[in-house]
């Protein structure tokens, strides 16, 4: 008797677990945007407390330079000066870049984590052996786990989520294996759906 693997383009798969990978994917894709937008914002955040600190940082010197000097025109320069820094730490220490930045950073390994362990449940798990409850369970649980991870995490400002979903559409998140399958004849690959059957 020879020894015959099936591959999952050849399995045939039940309408209930058909639509259990469908809402995998989705919990996928969502968390893929949600990832890609809170990196975005972090970073913002991140770069925002550099371009605000470093000038901070250096006016605080010229005006300490500029105090120290003996004559009298120097010091309304170096009270200017010591005003805008002021200005620039209150800046700082109302908006703390640094926190944003943080929670948004987090928020982000947050959706990564859970859009890998969605995508390897719905490519490799849901071809496995399983009961179709146990399989709906486990979608239960990405689900509850969204959830927890949606209350858990600050909104995504627009304009990252605009610049997140732009680069997600332009290939940025895509891995190097799917664009190499892509680019193979199309009998070479394997479907990334498995065919349906009713």
């Amino acid at each position: 008797m020879d020894n015959i693997q099936i591959t999952t383009a050849e399995k045939s798969v039940s309408k209930t677990k058909e639509e259990i990978i469908k809402e995998a994917q989705r919990i996928e894709e969502s968390t893929m945007y949600s990832s890609k937008g809170h990196f975005v914002a972090a970073n913002f955040w991140t770069n925002f407390h550099l371009w605000i600190g470093i000038p901070m940082i250096l006016l605080a010197a010229i005006a300490g330079a500029y105090a120290l000097s003996q004559f009298n025109p120097k010091h309304i320069i170096a009270g200017i000066i010591s005003i805008i820094v002021a200005a620039l730490s209150s800046v700082m220490t109302f908006l703390n870049p640094n926190e944003k930045a943080s929670t948004h950073l987090n928020a982000g390994n947050n959706y990564d984590s859970l859009q890998n362990k969605v995508r390897m449940f719905w490519s490799i798990d849901c071809w496995r052996e399983e009961s179709e409850q146990v399989l709906t369970e486990r979608l239960r649980y990405f689900s509850e786990l969204k959830d927890r991870v949606n209350q858990s995490s600050p909104q995504i400002p627009c304009w990252a989520y605009k610049l997140a979903k732009k680069g997600i559409l332009q290939g940025e998140s895509d891995y190097k294996v799917d664009k190499e399958k892509k680019n193979l004849p199309p009998s070479s690959v394997e479907p990334s759906n498995p065919p349906k059957t009713n």
